[in-house]
């Protein structure tokens, strides 16, 4: 049983950043059971992305490891809002909202982690069931005193920004979620540890084992500084097209590559290590990242998808051929349209200010010639092939109609 133990332990701290406490686990492992291991995921959007998986995929090893998977969804806390990291009061979510995200979240995880395997469970199955005397129990478990210790709250007060009571309840009713699923493990990452602290806490008042915490480290985004989020638009979206997938993962820079192999790979430390041997040694990094890139592309897309991918690639940025499932889009313009409203009208870009940036960081090309900031309000005409960066491309068929709106250009 001892090496098992050591295997399970190994198995764990790949990845992580603190387990509270070691101690704790290893007793816990050597009751021989399956141990319930809680994550709380409040769907405040409808996709996930990269950063999420890494705890997901923690959660994917302890559940090959034998223990149960208790995913729970935090549709009562959602309509809080969790106040962490924000540097103002967090808008709740309407319960609609909730329940649409809760849907696609629940899709979503199990592209890791095995439905059979898996329970789902939801924090307005005992919240809603409590009375105003239950939740004014619950609150009188902490001081504002405690409550302030956090990072973010003491940050707020101090500069004088509001905090809304409610965002005090937060840390409590996500802490109380622990209590009622009787928890034995519960993960997060780094920035939920002051709420992950709350549930080992209240386990104790209540009387049970307190849960081990393991926090697991934020995922740097394709910039490789900021975490990755929508909000920074440096983010791998889980259901993105196995293209363009493929693609930001080979954009990551070499350093960070091997963040990512730690943090999402599946292989082993042995073939990662090797790998880095190889570059270390002369081998190209590219190479390296490929195979990255198609671990992934397959484990959300398929194997097919990845090795598509893989060739699409090859022939895009080392044969430079366009790719032949671009889309065919006709756009209507007049004399004020600009060629950024025509990337967003194309669906290259989200906006037309991010339209603007990429034509002025010379990403935006058009049938082949990089378009100046000098030409930017050059309206081009035409069926033109329009790329911005490397993964983005459409044919366009441009009409420009005349003052009056009425008639095409080039018509009586």
């Amino acid at each position: 049983m001892q090496n098992n133990i050591e295997k399970s332990i190994e198995v764990i701290k790949r990845g992580t950043d603190e387990i509270l406490l070691e101690e704790d686990l290893i007793n816990k492992l050597k009751e021989n059971r399956p141990l319930i291991i809680k994550f709380g995921c409040d769907p405040t959007a409808p996709d996930i992305h990269l950063g999420h998986t890494v705890v997901i995929n923690k959660l994917k090893q302890l559940q090959d490891l034998g223990h149960e998977i208790h995913f729970l969804i935090g549709d009562f806390t959602a309509q809080i809002g969790d106040p962490t990291g924000k540097n103002a009061t967090r808008p709740p979510l309407s319960e609609q909202e909730v329940a649409q995200n809760a849907e696609t979240y629940q899709t979503q995880i199990f592209k890791i982690l095995d439905k059979n395997k898996t329970i789902i469970k939801r924090n307005s199955d005992w919240f809603k069931k409590m009375s105003a005397g239950d939740m004014i129990k619950l609150a009188a478990k902490q001081t504002v005193a405690r409550m302030l210790e956090r990072d973010d709250f003491s940050k707020r007060y101090k500069s004088g920004q509001s905090i809304s009571i409610h965002e005090f309840l937060y840390p409590l009713v996500q802490g109380y979620d622990s209590v009622a699923m009787k928890a034995d493990i519960e993960l997060g990452g780094t920035d939920q540890k002051f709420n992950l602290l709350m549930g080992r806490e209240l386990q104790k008042q209540a009387g049970q084992p307190a849960q081990v915490i393991i926090t697991m480290p934020l995922l740097e985004g394709l910039d490789g500084v900021k975490k990755m989020s929508k909000s920074a638009n440096n983010y791998i979206g889980i259901e993105e097209p196995f293209d363009e997938m493929f693609g930001k993962i080979m954009s990551i820079s070499d350093a960070l590559m091997w963040r990512y192999y730690e943090l999402l790979s599946f292989k082993s430390l042995e073939e990662i290590n090797m790998l880095k041997k190889g570059v270390e040694a002369g081998d190209n990094p590219r190479d390296a990242k490929i195979i990255l890139a198609k671990e992934i592309v397959a484990r959300f897309h398929n194997e097919d998808a990845a090795e598509k991918a893989h060739q699409n690639f090859i022939d895009r940025f080392q044969k430079n051929k366009l790719p032949e499932d671009m889309p065919n889009i006709s756009i209507d313009v007049d004399a004020d349209t600009t060629l950024a409203h025509v990337l967003k009208e194309a669906g290259l870009v989200k906006s037309t200010s991010e339209g603007i940036r990429m034509i002025k960081q010379g990403a935006v090309r058009v049938d082949g010639r990089r378009i100046a900031v000098t030409d930017m309000n050059n309206l081009i005409s035409g069926r033109q092939t329009i790329q911005v960066g490397k993964r983005r491309f459409a044919k366009a068929n441009i009409v420009r109609f005349s003052a009056d709106k009425n008639k095409k250009e080039g018509e009586a």
